[in-house]
């Protein structure tokens, strides 16, 4: 159960943005998986995923691949249950070369604050290991004083 609910305002919007961007770098399955309602729907790029045995199997693979990952996000807009955000995020393959991710996502939340459907679209473009602009220690939260995506190119 999540302690942020709709009707949402710009404060909570903002909280449980900052809170899905805490929990997904801490790249825990089973945290991240515990914010989404059990029947939850997903769409992230190709892949259509369902519930959260799914959540996990899939962010397990996800970071076996995406090593060294660290992400931001920001509100984009909101309704009393929506949220939009778009988000960046950088990791590197297991042949050294880095990534950084550039991407949209849709959000729609129960009664209880569960996520239970997600819409991500997300462009891939390599880069050079000295382009990187997320350095933090991970995994962990992103610094409050890091001002995130408004400051990255």
């Amino acid at each position: 159960m999540s302690a942020i609910r709709p009707p949402f305002t710009w404060e909570t919007a903002t909280a449980k943005v900052r809170a899905a961007e805490d929990a997904w770098n801490s790249r825990d399955p089973h945290r991240v998986s515990l914010a989404y309602s059990e029947d939850s729907q997903w769409r992230n790029r190709d892949q259509f995923i369902r519930g959260r045995q799914q959540i996990q199997e899939f962010l397990t693979g996800k970071w076996e691949k995406e090593l060294d990952y660290r992400l931001t996000k920001s509100l984009w807009s909101f309704t009393e249950d929506r949220i939009a955000v778009r988000f960046q995020y950088e990791y590197h393959n297991a042949d050294g070369q880095w990534f950084r991710a550039y991407g949209n996502e849709l959000w729609e939340f129960d009664e209880e604050g569960l996520m239970r459907r997600r819409e991500a679209s997300i462009n891939d473009v390599a880069i050079e290991e000295h382009q990187r602009t997320f350095h933090w220690p991970a995994p962990g939260p992103r610094p409050q004083e890091d001002a995130g995506i408004p400051n990255v190119a």
